[in-house]
């Protein structure tokens, strides 16, 4: 029996040898390979086992489209902007990587949704934090580290932790792993919601605010053509949510209609509102005074005071919940396809057959990253307790045993 089992061993790493002499080979075939649309639609799609259910109409696209954009552009960007710079061909899921993938080969394409990926979890992290604030402005509360816990074993800078953003990361988790439909409604309610409190907050700005504080005190356009082209990048951090509308592909009942004007009519209404609200909060508040942070509470306390300041809380909490909702729902969809094309495990291609979502993908982004962190913090924190014991061990052990001073050679030569 040992012997047997000795060379089934032996026959099993023979091959993982033979099959790793062959990556190199198997890399250039698959650097450069392509896919056409008809294998993108039906060989690689039924890696997935179950298909996503069909149930988004166009304006449920444009909903998702909206309320992933608004969130973060006007109460993430808008102040810094403003202060330092300027005053469907393949109906799958996956967005730009999918498009990449077929006409470019997997090499350009994997390169592309990667960073596409990171730029969803990084966005994730930054709005998530900002939810802390605004929900911190909502009740009154002027100091949101006062909601996060600080650890010592951290860098200065990077040690508070903000589990207030945990535990919306792992709600909107379990919202998006029992339906899209479902999903797709919660972020339409509170988009139509967040539409009508930008609505009044922009009338409230035009007749409030007076328009020499459009040029004064540097004049219009202070920081000049440079500042617009610098102010230009940083607001495309903004438009992040677009792309979401198109790794809904496969979730769509009328792809070929309903991407088109999802996609245009999302980036339109959004473009037209934060042209509006930026030049609403000029209107009230001079571009040097506007803080670059959380620009919009000191609008409404110049409008209203406090209870102005707590209404606005209330809503930029949940155009960023809305925001944060979209791009969850799409970096699973970028995952997925990701496991598809077998470029990372295929066990996160698998789509659940009752809920029609990628639910593996879901939750691996959702709590393996958050499973790590935690497991990184608790190696520096016992890092840093044990050499805390070493400096008191020998702290105790000098005032014992003090160390004997001894003179210098010089001190010698000089007696």
């Amino acid at each position: 029996m040992a012997t047997i089992q000795s060379s089934t061993t032996n026959t099993s790493f023979s091959k993982y040898l033979q099959s790793l002499s062959q990556t190199p080979h198997r890399l250039k075939r698959r650097m450069l390979a392509t896919w056409t649309p008809d294998q993108e639609l039906n060989q690689v799609r039924l890696r997935s086992g179950a298909d996503m259910k069909r149930k988004l109409k166009w304006h449920d696209l444009i909903a998702l489209g909206v309320g992933g954009m608004l969130g973060v552009g006007v109460f993430v960007t808008t102040g810094s902007v403003a202060h330092e710079d300027s005053g469907p061909a393949i109906p799958v899921a996956g967005g730009a990587f999918s498009y990449l993938r077929v006409t470019f080969g997997e090499f350009v394409g994997y390169f592309a949704g990667a960073n596409i990926l990171l730029e969803y979890v990084l966005s994730n992290a930054a709005v998530a934090r900002s939810f802390t604030d605004y929900l911190c402005h909502a009740l009154g509360e002027n100091d949101s580290d006062s909601w996060r816990v600080e650890v010592d074993g951290l860098v200065k800078g990077y040690d508070k932790l903000d589990f207030t953003a945990v535990v919306l990361i792992l709600l909107l988790t379990l919202c998006l792993c029992h339906s899209t439909k479902e999903s797709s409604m919660l972020n339409l309610i509170m988009t139509v919601f967040h539409v009508i409190f930008f609505g009044f907050i922009i009338i409230a700005g035009f007749c409030n605010g007076s328009a020499k504080n459009l040029v004064k005190p540097g004049g219009l356009a202070p920081f000049g053509v440079n500042g617009v082209v610098y102010g230009a990048a940083k607001v495309y951090f903004s438009y992040i949510g677009y792309d979401s509308v198109s790794t809904m592909a496969e979730e769509i009942q009328n792809p070929s209609r309903s991407l088109p004007v999802g996609i245009v009519g999302s980036v339109l209404i959004v473009c037209v509102l934060y042209c509006l609200m930026a030049l609403s909060l000029c209107l009230v508040v001079p571009y040097n005074m506007i803080p670059k942070m959380h620009p919009f509470p000191l609008f409404s306390k110049r409008l209203g005071g406090t209870g102005q300041a707590m209404w606005l809380g209330a809503g930029a909490s949940l155009g960023i919940v809305a925001s944060l909702l979209v791009a969850m729902l799409g970096q699973a969809r970028y995952l997925c396809v990701f496991g598809r094309a077998r470029l990372v495990p295929s066990w996160l291609a698998k789509v659940h057959p009752s809920t029609g979502t990628p639910l593996n993908a879901t939750l691996f982004l959702e709590f393996a990253l958050w499973a790590c962190l935690i497991t990184t913090l608790c190696v520096i924190r016992c890092t840093h307790s044990t050499y805390e014991a070493e400096e008191i061990e020998v702290g105790a052990d000098e005032i014992q045993h003090p160390p004997v001073q001894q003179q210098s050679k010089l001190e010698i030569q000089v007696l």
